[in-house]
């Protein structure tokens, strides 16, 4: 099931002239413990690109994301001012912001960042694989395939990337989730938008072969798994989509 969602007022702004409102959804987040409410704006934004809940050139509003949140603008200013050093959220002057476009060399670059560094995430983790998170990513997976039958995108995006960084979190040395989650929160919005594109969802995981290879504790297996995850199903028609717009 998709979370329960606030209704952020935002604009379509392509052109920016004449740019029209639409809602769009952000995706509710509770608060950890202690978090500010300046953590939590960022929280629920950073989120909102990563899943791909704010489209590709989705242009946005100081006042409409602080009244999505039921904030003051102060740390919605700070929230975006974050948001935009890591490339998730572009501030182009007279107080527009908008969510960045994709090109296709973007998009190849980031694809492949996605190839390195989540390749190396799995095979550091793969010593510290139990027979008990095993089960628990294929849990997962069934439920992924559940929510691919169902349409239910919100569901199936936050379940994949549940599913990576499940296993890359099982390094007690890790340093890489942190570049990885950075290529999410950029690759987000358009990877959310070539699903939705797509007439039904054929999108192909390898989290199957994946699971076989991390039984065997095969790391080449599995590096193989995890290269054709991210390259084929999505990323492909990614690749065409992009292809379709020059």
């Amino acid at each position: 099931m998709s979370q329960a969602s606030s209704r952020a007022i935002l604009r379509r702004d392509l052109p920016y002239p004449k740019a029209q409102m639409t809602d769009f959804p952000l995706p509710e987040i509770p608060p950890a413990e202690g978090m500010t409410t300046q953590e939590h704006a960022y929280a629920r934004l950073r989120n909102a690109v990563m899943v791909g809940a704010l489209k590709p050139g989705t242009a946005l509003t100081f006042r409409g994301l602080a009244q999505a949140l039921g904030l003051s603008p102060t740390p919605i200013r700070e929230a975006v001012r974050r948001l935009s050093t890591e490339k998730a959220i572009e501030v182009l002057g007279n107080r527009r912001l908008r969510v960045p476009q994709m090109t296709p060399g973007r998009f190849e670059e980031l694809v492949e960042l996605r190839v390195l560094l989540e390749t190396h995430a799995a095979g550091r983790a793969l010593p510290y694989l139990s027979e008990v998170v095993i089960d628990r990513l294929t849990a997962l997976d069934d439920r992924m395939d559940a929510a691919i039958a169902a349409h239910d995108l919100d569901a199936l995006t936050r379940m994949n990337q549940e599913f990576h960084k499940t296993l890359y979190a099982l390094n007690p040395d890790q340093a890489t989730i942190p570049l990885i989650e950075s290529i999410w929160l950029q690759l987000g919005p358009f990877q959310r938008q070539v699903i939705e594109d797509i007439a039904a969802i054929t999108m192909v995981d390898h989290h199957k072969e994946m699971l076989a290879a991390m039984r065997a504790r095969d790391a080449a297996a599995l590096r193989v798994a995890l290269e054709r995850d991210i390259h084929d199903g999505s990323i492909r028609a990614g690749c065409a989509l992009l292809a379709t717009a020059r």
